[in-house]
């Protein structure tokens, strides 16, 4: 496939799923074997493996932030790999990391690396900013790290 076409894939991902809630279409866009190595700022590091993980993650975050929108600010692409730069905004209105609902209004922006293998993502590095979200939140930013 081309640089052109997985990042097509990446955007119908963002589209799809992030902006339009279809879980479903995980399961077309998402190889069984995915992994989604996630690394939040300070420390945090967590993997998310296969479709089924994904759902949930993402039903977790859509709870606490049913009002999202991500948009995406830059995405590149080379080979087999696709970089994009996104921006989250929305409404804290559900639980996350075990913080109760504010009505806060946050930001929280990151850089996700998706590699991709016939048609479908295998493979995701995501770095973004945790720490920014718990001060958004009023939240102890030195709890996540005494965990």
């Amino acid at each position: 496939m081309s640089a052109e076409q997985n990042k097509a894939i990446v955007q119908r991902y963002y589209e799809e799923i992030f902006e339009r809630g279809r879980l479903a279409d995980i399961d077309k866009i998402f190889a069984g074997g995915y992994v989604n190595h996630q690394k939040s700022d300070p420390g945090g590091s967590d993997e998310v493996r296969g479709p089924e993980g994904l759902k949930k993650l993402a039903v977790d975050f859509f709870s606490a932030f049913p009002d999202h929108h991500t948009a995406i600010d830059d995405i590149i692409a080379e080979g087999n790999k696709v970089v994009t730069r996104w921006t989250t905004r929305g409404t804290h209105q559900g639980y996350i990391f075990g913080i109760a609902p504010t009505s806060r209004r946050i930001a929280i922006s990151g850089i996700t690396i998706d590699r991709i293998m016939d048609d479908k993502i295998v493979e995701t590095w995501t770095q973004w900013d945790l720490m920014g979200l718990f001060q958004q939140l009023g939240a102890d930013c030195e709890w996540p790290m005494a965990a």
